[in-house]
């Protein structure tokens, strides 16, 4: 099993009663992280979406730029990248230049999309996002190799094509895809790439499992993330009201999603858990550990400043997060 990472997502989400402006906030954003990358955190990632009004984060590859020219060790990452929405050549070319400026630090997670307004946004219908999402990793995978190649699909066309400047990492950033259902879990098989799983276990993560295993692959050579919030705290009662607000206003906007496109998790089983782990050190390393043995988890990411929230509001927790629970969750999974 690869080893443990664990790290921080943003979505810069930020509601428009915060009385906090956007530029604020990014510059918060901005020190956090910094500072994050000189106590041990490991990733950074960022979700995507777009034509949302507090400013939901609609392009990460400017702020992991910025990021990267301040940090030295954190990898920088999505959860998700959103295929239908990126010109694939694009795509790969702002990858390169994020690659060389990071110095290898970047991979890319991907997922098609679901939320309606986004397509009419972009002027296309749902309907393509399945040939725009198999398309673009396939491209991208063509990109990733640094060689020239001609590509004809049913979305795109691509003649003698060669990705400049080439990239750091050897074969490109590592690939991710993300899967609420079987039929996601099934294209990241395909495809051969790290996952991403959510929702119901039987629908996205067994799937996935059972196809590696019938095509004699092993799933513990993968990496397997996830965002899962961690609250390190000693004081529950004082600390959580304020994070479970924010959290509550940041999972209307999927309820929302997930009612104009009649999709979501659905039905009934045991979910691949997202909810948040919260309480003191002990209580974070036990959860946290036993959550990686049962998945196989490699990736697991916290809201760092959720939606309304301050990133000083958040210091305390994810100070413990990263200098007392992630060397003693390390350890452990390390030992077993």
């Amino acid at each position: 099993m690869p080893d443990v990472r664990i790290g921080v997502s943003y979505d810069f989400r930020n509601p428009p009663d915060s009385g906090v402006s956007d530029q604020a906030l990014y510059a918060d954003i901005m020190n956090q992280v910094r500072w994050l990358d000189s106590i041990g955190c490991d990733l950074v990632w960022f979700t995507e979406h777009h034509f949302v009004d507090d400013g939901y984060l609609p392009s990460w590859i400017p702020v992991a730029g910025a990021m990267s020219g301040v940090t030295s060790h954190v990898r920088f990452g999505t959860d998700i990248c959103l295929m239908p929405f990126n010109h694939p050549i694009r795509l790969a070319e702002d990858l390169a230049v994020l690659d060389n400026l990071s110095g290898g630090r970047v991979e890319v997670g991907l997922g098609m999309g679901y939320a309606p307004h986004e397509f009419r946004g972009f002027g296309f219908p749902v309907k393509n996002r399945v040939s725009l999402m198999n398309e673009g990793i396939e491209v991208l995978q063509r990109c990733f190799t640094g060689e020239k190649f001609s590509y004809s699909g049913k979305r795109w066309q691509f003649e003698d094509v060669q990705i400049t400047p080439g990239y750091v990492q050897e074969g490109g950033p590592p690939l991710w895809i993300a899967a609420m259902s079987e039929a996601g879990a099934l294209r990241a098989a395909k495809y051969n790439t790290n996952f991403l799983p959510q929702g119901l276990k039987a629908g996205s993560f067994d799937p996935w499992v059972k196809e590696l295993e019938a095509t004699g692959r092993k799933t513990s050579d993968k990496r397997v993330g996830i965002i899962r919030s961690i609250l390190v705290t000693d004081d529950k009662e004082r600390d959580w009201p304020m994070v479970r607000a924010a959290e509550r206003y940041r999972m209307e906007l999927y309820s929302r999603f997930f009612k104009e496109s009649g999709e979501g998790f659905g039905g009934r089983g045991e979910p691949v858990p997202q909810t948040w782990i919260v309480g003191d050190v002990d209580h974070c390393v036990e959860e946290m550990a036993s959550f990686i043995k049962k998945f196989g988890m490699t990736d697991i990411v916290t809201m760092a400043v959720p939606p309304g929230l301050r990133a000083e509001q958040m210091s305390h927790s994810l100070e413990k997060l990263f200098t007392e629970v992630v060397p003693k969750v390390k350890a452990e999974v390390k030992q077993a």
